[in-house]
């Protein structure tokens, strides 16, 4: 029987059911196309006690984490530019120095630490995957390579490494173990010092029918309500939340030790926690609905594919991101539909996409083969893509996007 992985209840709210598919970010290999992939159930369901919606758990963190994960998050200059403002943002506004240390939880390849360094605050990562661990190295940060939770931020606090800032940007939704996660922070922050968390904020995935950022390595779907909750339990107080644009539309949400109660609550938190009663996100009717919003965007996308053939169109894709990976194995696309991806990852280049089993490729082959359609699967970066990509009019190529509903543009 499926338990909440916060609360225990067994009281669940079907949300949404994609199917089987093989973990987003497993690219394959040559030899990995002729084997057979592993799948799994991909299947949300939220809780009526807390609210916390959530993956139905069909294999370990281990499978989806891996030494080879391919995610790099430099890749996005829009990312890049998001860390380098929160950096200077928060060093301004709790006076963060040279006597200051600032930890990441899920830090990638140094992306947002580098900023740390540069502004001369002393910081450190913690980062279980080695090939992007690997790479935040290269950049100088040093990184524990472990994955977080008490146990670690346990002996990372006797070892005197608390901290007087800790960002975790797109992880909280990530960890099987949701408050061995959180209580961590209560550990390894200072007396004063604060935690911030981003993540893709439910509300607007519904609102966007964002169904594509639903994958095994996102067991949560995370809305304030359930956060606010989650955190006083396991020894935090969110004191301010902010939106940013990010994934579609995300929550910084800002938190202390509730032992200190070092910062007030600003308005914003009631705010948001209005906006989510109002939206009737502590009902069932919110959570209802959203399996056939979806299905109504997967058949407008195979209804283009299907078109597009017929019509003899060649169609590329831009950008192998896992929510891409959703769309497809949920639309059963394959190399007839979409010859190739194009990734600006060198670690992705010469795979092939999980599933859909369609090549990876370098930016080149967009000039060589001039495709006539070009699907956006990172739509949530699709300004960013479309300024890079502006040659492709030079032969008539259009953009598709599938998220919220099927879009062409020139």
């Amino acid at each position: 029987m499926m338990r909440c992985r916060h609360c225990g209840d067994t009281d669940f709210i079907p949300f949404l059911d994609l199917g089987e598919a093989p973990p987003s970010n497993s690219y394959l290999d040559e030899a990995g196309v002729s084997r057979p992939e592993k799948r799994y159930p991909l299947v949300i369901r939220t809780c009526t006690e807390c609210w916390l919606t959530q993956t139905e758990d069909f294999a370990d963190r281990e499978e989806f984490f891996s030494g080879d994960y391919a995610y790099f998050s430099s890749f996005s200059k829009t990312w890049l530019e998001h860390a380098r403002t929160y950096v200077a943002s928060m060093r301004d506004r709790f006076a963060l120095g040279p006597g200051s240390l600032v930890a990441e939880v899920a830090a990638n390849d140094g992306y947002l630490l580098q900023y740390a360094r540069e502004f001369g605050i002393p910081c450190y990562g913690i980062e279980p995957t080695r090939s992007t661990a690997e790479a935040a190295r290269a950049r100088g940060i040093e990184i524990v390579e472990e994955f977080f939770g008490r146990e670690l931020a346990d002996s990372l606090a006797a070892e005197g490494r608390q901290a007087d800032l800790i960002a975790a940007n797109n992880v909280l939704a990530h960890v099987p173990d949701i408050n061995d996660f959180v209580g961590g922070f209560a550990t390894l922050l200072k007396a004063e010092g604060v935690a911030t968390f981003e993540f893709p904020h439910l509300y607007e995935m519904v609102r966007g029918n964002q169904f594509d950022t639903a994958y095994h390595e996102h067991y949560s779907y995370l809305s304030l309500l359930a956060v606010s909750r989650i955190f006083k339990a396991n020894g935090l107080t969110v004191f301010d939340v902010e939106t940013t644009p990010h994934h579609g539309g995300s929550l910084r949400v800002f938190a202390c030790r509730s032992d200190h109660a070092a910062h007030q609550v600003t308005p914003a938190v009631e705010a948001m926690l209005d906006t989510e009663r109002r939206a009737g996100m502590d009902s069932r009717d919110f959570y209802s609905g959203f399996q056939a919003t979806a299905e109504a965007a997967r058949d407008g996308f195979r209804g283009f594919l299907a078109e597009a053939r017929a019509a003899g169109l060649k169609v590329a894709a831009y950008g192998a991101a896992a929510k891409g990976n959703t769309l497809l194995n949920f639309a059963g696309v394959d190399p007839g539909d979409i010859v190739f991806v194009v990734d600006r990852n060198p670690a992705k280049q010469g795979r092939f996409m999980p599933g859909s089993h369609i090549p990876i490729v370098g930016e080149d082959r967009l000039i060589s083969d001039q495709p006539d359609r070009v699907v956006i699967l990172p739509w949530n970066i699709e300004t960013e893509i479309r300024t890079q990509l502006t040659f492709i009019s030079d032969w008539g190529g259009q953009f598709v996007t599938a998220i919220p509903k099927l879009a062409i543009r020139s």
